[in-house]
């Protein structure tokens, strides 16, 4: 049973001490399901991941996710045949609690099959169709049945999967600022990323649904310490009490209107690109943040019209609208001595702004800009809330940008109208 973080890391060592006691727990969580479930589970579904409009993520019911891995890009070629006859242990952080748990995993990367022939949630053994194994096709991603196992908001939570057949390449989510673990038939050893899991919903009867965050690598949390939830997401989700889900969708490098050129894929599809598969098809998404637009100004190659990242901003917001959902969106924040800093690029960055502040692109906007931009050299982040680079934060940069976020702006209802 999933326990807060500062008792997390007691049951992870426990779990992971080996394949001989992950059996054995996974034998007595089987004797703790009990049959006493208030309504009848729906079966696994499967769909298109990403290439293809993608068909929701979720079933009709009181489902809502509570933690999401974005799929960033293939592993690097060290895991080019996968991991076959590996056992992963993803250990996440949930937002909100439910008295039952569903899985998604993803081969969204993948050029030949992912074979899964156990998983668990903490322990409870996971079923796709009524089967203990499921092949998940390439490019594709798949939803288990749901696992009477109680989930506590706000706690660390261990999805287990063992794959005899790793499809390939792997996909993944690097720098989760997360500690899993992955074990093979002599030792188990630490990794700091996501593997094949994207998300993880709940059954929660009481929640009036969930906050989205599509982002970059703000989002995402990069330079924030491993194993705090120190992401602005996971603050954000303090805020808010557990009562709605948060899932964050931030990828590191990743842009409004370009797909990533880099030859590992990292940065990820673009926000427009992917937004149907993650912020769309997510379970009981209710608001969507939007935090996206620093790389489109800084990372080669450079936007330089303001026109064009708005422009693309505001599709978002429009589709957000067709499907019922609140838009809220993010200023841009200063970068000024990172490496790619120039003062046209900074015009740029300052020309967005001033459209999100106007109106004309969001719902409601927070200001992120304003609040951590140093007052006496405003494009720059303030000193102390830099992690050192100029452009990422620390925790208590990260601390600032959650708090921002006020309750009442993510929980409204979206404009009718144009802009």
């Amino acid at each position: 049973m999933p326990m807060p973080r500062r008792q997390g890391h007691t049951l992870l060592i426990a779990l992971v001490a080996g394949t001989a006691a992950l059996a054995a727990a996974v034998a007595f969580g089987t004797s703790l399901v009990t049959s006493t479930r208030r309504a009848p589970l729906a079966e696994a579904q499967a769909h298109p991941a990403a290439r293809q409009p993608a068909a929701p993520a979720h079933s009709s019911g009181t489902w809502v996710v509570t933690w999401t891995g974005a799929p960033a890009s293939p592993e690097p070629p060290n895991s080019a045949d996968g991991y076959p006859g590996h056992t992963i242990r993803n250990t996440v952080h949930t937002s909100i609690g439910g008295d039952a748990a569903r899985i998604t995993l993803s081969n969204l990367f993948g050029t030949t099959p992912l074979v899964v022939d156990q998983a668990t949630v903490a322990t409870r053994p996971v079923t796709f169709g009524g089967l203990g194994t499921v092949t998940v096709a390439a490019g594709r991603q798949v939803v288990s049945d749901p696992v009477a196992v109680p989930v506590a908001p706000d706690s660390d939570l261990l999805v287990t999967l063992r794959t005899p057949y790793g499809g390939r390449p792997v996909t993944h989510h690097p720098n989760a600022h997360q500690t899993s673990h992955l074990a093979d038939a002599t030792r188990t050893w630490p990794t700091t990323a996501w593997r094949y899991l994207t998300a993880v919903d709940v059954r929660n009867d009481t929640a009036p649904g969930a906050i989205v965050v599509i982002g970059d690598s703000l989002t995402a949390g990069t330079a924030s310490s491993t194993d705090t939830d120190s992401r602005w997401p996971d603050v954000l989700s303090d805020r808010l009490g557990h009562r709605y889900g948060v899932a964050n969708q931030g990828i590191a490098g990743n842009r409004v209107l370009r797909d990533s050129t880099n030859p590992t894929g990292a940065g990820g599809m673009s926000g427009i690109h992917r937004f149907d598969r993650d912020v769309l098809s997510v379970a009981g998404a209710r608001t969507v943040i939007v935090a996206l637009g620093i790389n489109d100004v800084q990372q080669a190659p450079q936007e330089t019209d303001a026109r064009r990242i708005v422009a693309g901003l505001r599709s978002l917001t429009d589709r957000a609208h067709a499907h019922g959902l609140r838009v809220v969106g993010a200023t841009l924040t200063p970068f000024r001595g990172y490496a790619t800093w120039t003062p046209a690029r900074n015009d740029v960055r300052r020309a967005v702004n001033a459209q999100i502040r106007a109106g004309h692109v969001f719902d409601d906007y927070v200001d992120f800009d304003r609040a951590v931009r140093d007052p006496y050299a405003p494009d720059r982040i303030r000193p102390a809330y830099d992690s050192g680079d100029r452009l990422h934060f620390n925790d208590a940069g990260y601390r600032v940008l959650g708090r921002l976020v006020d309750p009442a702006t993510v929980t409204g209802a979206p404009k009718t109208g144009a802009f």
